[in-house]
Order: structure tokens, then sequence, then C-alpha cells
């Protein structure tokens, strides 16, 4: 049995080392922590071992903390989604260079959460918790009430009320407890962090809280199918939307990972990484443009509800990682995530969610605002699906034709002539 290649938690900020653990903030500086590896045992890794393992996340199991012996994993064995080759977007937008859409609305429950409560729930296992948990912003809680209906273990997700009623329904349907708050997702996650400290939750593994570090490594595995699907290398340019800028930092570090043990080459001068935001929500990319590393917390407004996280955890990393690789963010409006929505479904035949209409329309943006190279090539990241969001497009497409069942009805509207 191939054993984890995890060494200890390492804090972002200060560097200080922990043992493998449910905690997410370091104890000397408070700061975030994510998982360390044992360099050695990641270079054992090889495309053939790899190819060799399921079509799903698991197949990367040894560049991941857990999950590497399949009997210990609470799984929907999400991953190996499609990586769509979008000739007529790229055409409409002008570029040269081959756009793939990286379509993870394929997962189990249509989100790329699956990926990251598959990493999570199984790390909870390993460490004895009774029961799993998550603030959500929708797609979340979706997944962990999935998950957890799969293992047969009691489920709490805590979400925004005023969340899209398809969210809330393909959550409660799998029968866990579900509360609504009277607040914002940051408000959600400020009470979740709080009840993790109570007697009453001692045994809840919240994903996103407790267990963050493992969570977010679930994350990776979007770069590693990526580099994959490509023929083992990385594409120039990504796309990646934002919410807490977590994805957008593992994508990078999983690039980054499959350079260091020599599985890709890097793109001639590196690979670029791009994050989009929705106007009614734009921290880390509002502090791109100021030229600063604070960012401020904003009361989130708009459509894109998946994305709006007004304090966000990782914001500080992805300005790093964007900044690093010469990338750059921006955001869009309502009506402006709305189009992006209708222009991917209609050139690719992917409808995507509130976040991949954001991630479009700042592909747009991107490209006539000179920040996007026409000519290289570019992958831009669909983490959910549109008939979670129906409410956002409701009204702007319908029946293009109302007629009677009558040829001389369809001869009238011009169907015929």
């Amino acid at each position: 049995m191939v054993a984890s290649p995890a060494r200890c938690l390492i804090c972002r900020n200060c560097g200080a080392e922990a043992p493998l653990r449910p905690q997410h903030a370091c104890y000397e500086c408070f700061g975030p922590l994510e998982v360390g590896y044992d360099r050695a045992e990641l270079d054992l890794v090889t495309r053939e071992s790899i190819e060799s393992g399921p079509k799903s996340i698991w197949r990367y199991g040894p560049l991941l903390p857990v999950g590497q012996d399949a009997a210990t994993r609470v799984t929907l064995d999400p991953g190996f989604t499609p990586l769509v080759r979008a000739v007529a977007l790229a055409e409409e937008l002008g570029m040269r260079a081959p756009v793939w859409v990286k379509d993870d609305s394929a997962n189990p429950t249509h989100s790329f959460k699956d990926r990251v409560v598959s990493v999570a729930l199984t790390a909870a296992r390993n460490f004895g918790f009774t029961r799993f948990a998550c603030a959500s912003t929708g797609n979340l809680a979706n997944s962990v009430a999935a998950h957890a209906a799969r293992a047969g273990i009691p489920s709490v997700v805590f979400i925004p009320a005023d969340l899209e009623s398809g969210k809330v329904l393909t959550t409660a349907v799998y029968g866990g407890d579900v509360v609504a708050v009277d607040g914002s997702y940051d408000d959600v996650n400020r009470l979740c962090s709080e009840l993790t400290e109570t007697d009453e939750f001692e045994k809840t593994a919240f994903v996103n809280v407790n267990l963050r570090p493992f969570y977010a490594e679930g994350s990776k595995t979007l770069g590693y199918e990526v580099a994959e699907q490509l023929g083992w290398r990385l594409p120039a340019q990504v796309v990646i939307p934002m919410a807490s800028g977590e994805l957008l930092t593992k994508v990078d570090k999983a690039f980054t990972e499959l350079v260091e043990i020599g599985l890709v080459e890097p793109p001639a001068g590196g690979w670029r990484v791009f994050g989009a935001q929705s106007a009614g929500c734009n921290p880390i990319a509002a502090a791109l443009h100021a030229g600063v590393d604070d960012i401020t917390p904003v009361r989130p407004t708009g459509i894109a509800k998946s994305l709006n996280i007004g304090d966000p955890a990782s914001g500080l990393y992805a300005l790093e990682a964007v900044r690093r690789s010469g990338g750059w963010m921006d955001y869009v409006d309502d009506e402006e995530i709305r189009e992006g929505i209708r222009l991917l479904a209609r050139t690719t035949g992917v409808f995507p969610e509130t976040a991949g209409g954001v991630t479009v329309a700042v592909l747009r943006k991107l490209i006539t605002g000179g920040r996007l190279d026409p000519d290289a090539e570019t992958v831009v990241f669909n983490t959910g699906e549109g008939l979670k969001t129906l409410d956002a497009i409701e009204g702007t497409v319908g029946p293009t034709y109302r007629i009677r069942p009558s040829l001389r009805a369809a001869r009238e509207a011009q169907l015929i002539g």
C-alpha cells in the first residue's frame, strides 16, 4: 500500500511546523496552515503510476495527504472531468491560440467542491470525527451533504438564508440538517468557527474550518488533471474564479509541484495566472488594482453568490501568485456575468453557473484590455453547473417562437416557406 507523502502542517506566514492534525491556524502567529510533503516521496511519482490509477482524483493519491488506501476514503469519486476545446469561443473572442474549458460541472454534485470534500472528509474519518459540516455559499453544502449520505454519517451544513433555491434544494434532498443563517457567508463562517470550540461540536468535522489544510489540497487535482489532459504539459495562461482565493493558489501550487518533481516542463516563460471576481464582491481584485497588499473586506452583493466571500482567507496568497506569474485579476458586473453564461453555453455547450459566467466575462475583459495574450494557450475553469443558478438568467432567455400546432402557424412564423 502506498503511504501518504504528507509530512506535517506548515504555516504559510512564519513557516512554523505542526503535526498532521485537525488544525487550521498556526499557534505561533495565527497564520493559515497548509500541508507539507516529503519531497523524496513525491519524487517517486511517475506519469505511468498516475495513468494506471482510477479515473478520479484518487489517481493523484500519491500527491495528496490522505486517501492512498481506498478503504479509508469518504468519496463520491470525483474528478477526471472534461477538458473541452472551445474553438468557437476562441474565435468570437479573437483568441488565436487554443482555448480550453475545464468543466467541473461534470462532478457528482456538479461542482469542483466534490474534490475538496472527498479529501477533507477522508481526513475527517481518519481523525475520528462522527459528523460532517461546513460553512457554504451553496456548492460546498451540496457536496458535504451528499458525501455524508453516501458514507452513512450525519451532516449539518450552514448557509446564508438568501441562497439560490436550487442550491438549497440540492442540499436538503440528501437528508442532513441544513441551517439557514440570516447573514452573509462571512457571518456564517464566523459562526461555524465559534461552533468548533463548543463541546456539542467537538466531534464535528467542518471541512473548511478545522480541516481546512486538508480540504484545500483537493483543489490541486484540478491543476494535475489539466496537465495530464493536455498531454503532460502546462498551459501558458489560466483564468480562475475567486471567492476565498484558495482555488487559484492551489492550481498554481499543483503546476509548481508537477514541474519540481519532473512530471512536466514549464511553458517557455512560465505560466500566468489570472483571477476573476464579480463587481459585487471584488476585494482581491480591488487590492491588486490599487497596488496594495491589504485586502479590505466588503459586504457582497450581486448574482454570483458562490463567489460572495467578502473577507477572503487566501486573498493575499492569490495576489502573490498572480503578481509572481505576471498575470492579472479583474471583475465584471451582473449583466456581464449573464452574458458570460450565455456566451459559454452557445459556443461550447457548457452551461455554467454564475461563477463560470464571471470567469468567461473576465476572460473577455482581459483580452480586450490587452492583459491576456491571444496567442498563448489558455485554460478557463468552470466550477459549477448552471442548473443550480437558473434564477440568474430567468427572463433573459426563453422560447424563440410560440406557435399553434399547425403547418399554417409554422409558415406564418416563417419557420417554413
